[in-house]
């Protein structure tokens, strides 16, 4: 496994031919996403799905950190997709990128992440997500799930302006809204979904308040 540091820049490096916008786009996201620390509760190797997976950054950190993950990545953006499979490409790294049908892909996976969309869907749509996902995951597999939480509350109002911003003025992340479903409502539905769930916050330092939620799949027997 590569260092972190290593892993970061090769995966911003393979964004070097892209247009300007997007590389903008990326970059902000790698700022402000604590891609890594996500990274290290994916399976180090197996099959990964990323849902809403936008430019493609996190699916091509994660194949640039463990080579032996078969990488996934699914969205709504047809352009974003394009940019995504360029990127791979230019990084050398094999990443199948798909458009986003109904639902969740069929599994089994051993990992499906979902960072930062639930928010896009609105409540209802994001809990059938959720349990779609957790329907695709292999016996031991995990879901990981990143969102807004909504304290503290200075935090909060600053990221909810911010992907006000991002999908109803300047037009680049697709969505009717915003809608944060609270992590105490995330956690409840991956348990109802029959997944052993952990929480953890990931905004220590962080001008947005980052919340992580595990939710496991019990192993067979």
């Amino acid at each position: 496994m590569t260092s972190s540091s290593t892993t970061g820049r090769r995966a911003l490096a393979a964004y070097s031919a892209a247009p300007r916008g997007d590389r903008l786009h990326v970059w902000v996201r790698w700022r402000t996403c604590p891609f890594v620390a996500l990274e290290e509760h994916v399976h180090t190797s197996g099959r990964i799905l990323d849902v809403g997976c936008g430019h493609g950054l996190f699916p091509i950190l994660l194949a640039l950190s463990e080579p032996d993950r078969s990488v996934t990545g699914t969205d709504v953006d047809a352009a974003k997709l394009v940019v995504a499979r360029e990127a791979a490409s230019s990084g050398g790294v094999p990443i199948a990128f798909e458009p986003a049908g109904d639902g969740v892909p069929q599994g089994p996976w051993d990992a499906i992440t979902v960072v930062d969309v639930l928010y896009l869907l609105g409540h209802e749509r994001a809990r059938a997500l959720l349990c779609a996902a957790a329907g695709e995951l292999a016996p031991g597999g995990t879901l990981l799930v990143k969102e807004i939480d909504e304290r503290p509350l200075w935090k909060y109002r600053l990221a909810r302006a911010q992907e006000w911003l991002a999908t109803r003025v300047l037009r680049i992340t697709e969505g009717s809204g915003v809608h944060f479903l609270p992590p105490a409502d995330i956690a409840a539905t991956l348990e109802r979904a029959g997944l052993h769930v952990e929480r953890a916050r990931l905004d220590q330092g962080r001008l947005h308040p980052h919340h992580l939620l595990i939710g496991r799949r019990p192993t067979a027997g």
